[in-house]
């Protein structure tokens, strides 16, 4: 298994890769959706959208894009009050570090925003340990004339023209096609992660979210997490030998 540019995940040659949502899974809030509820359109029609993406009637890039033009707060508002009323789960630093020590390299993968994004890791796991994680997500740009960090001066900028805006199987699949590979292992919490969903070899969808009610309805193996020491458990196992990624798939719990 050779290191490549491409993979970067690769690197150490190690034994397993968890590739993450951030929104909702790394944080017990999601960003986007405070955003929305407090300073753009409201819970309702944020929730409607969930829905419609959730049942196939409409594309998470249109209602991301809806939910997002909603919020006309300057954006370095919009972060200082993220940091301020968003927690991240309490035992993710503990799995940031145990991954690190066991070559088990951690991949964001977001349809959020990377100055956020990067913003709340840093605050939980410290500047210089993010500054070391591939983060692949969408980003923020201005809008004609304005300033990000002007009222209604910023736009959402999509990482891909995919009807996700961020199609996150494109950033799996390379590795999951390798002939000798790694384990591979997604945990996320949302329809954001619909395209990754499928693509690698364990599924963690946390508890009572819209990831779950998609991958039973979708009939996609999946086991189901409250936090990060719930799934560094069964990932040690997996690692270990002690369980296999397929009998770690029990479902919803």
């Amino acid at each position: 298994m050779s290191s490549s540019n491409s993979l970067p995940a690769l690197r150490t040659q190690p034994k397993a890769i968890f590739f993450t949502d951030f929104d909702g899974t790394i944080t017990l809030q999601d960003s986007n959706d405070w955003m929305t509820d407090n300073l753009g359109f409201g819970v309702e029609l944020r929730k409607q959208g969930n829905r419609d993406v959730l049942y196939g009637k409409r594309s998470f890039r249109d209602s991301f894009q809806e939910m997002m033009d909603s919020v006309k707060t300057p954006y370095d508002q919009c972060i200082q009050k993220l940091l301020a009323h968003v927690q991240l789960d309490p035992h993710f630093k503990e799995f940031f570090v145990w991954a690190r020590a066991n070559n088990i390299p951690i991949v964001v993968l977001s349809g959020g925003m990377q100055p956020i994004i990067r913003a709340l890791l840093g605050h939980l796991v410290g500047e210089k340990e993010v500054n070391e994680m591939q983060i692949v997500s969408n980003d923020v740009k201005p809008n004609p004339g304005k300033s990000i960090n002007e009222e209604g001066g910023w736009d959402i900028s999509f990482h891909d023209d995919s009807d996700y805006g961020h199609d996150k199987s494109l950033e799996i699949r390379p590795y999951a096609a390798l002939p000798e590979r790694p384990i591979l292992f997604y945990a996320g919490d949302g329809v954001s992660d619909l395209s990754a969903a499928k693509e690698t070899d364990l599924l963690f969808a946390k508890a009572g979210r819209d990831l779950v009610t998609y991958c039973e309805n979708e009939k996609v193996p999946f086991t189901t997490f409250k936090d990060f020491s719930d799934i560094q458990k069964v990932v040690a196992d997996v690692i270990d030998g002690k369980i296999s990624v397929k009998d770690a798939a029990t479902g919803r719990q």
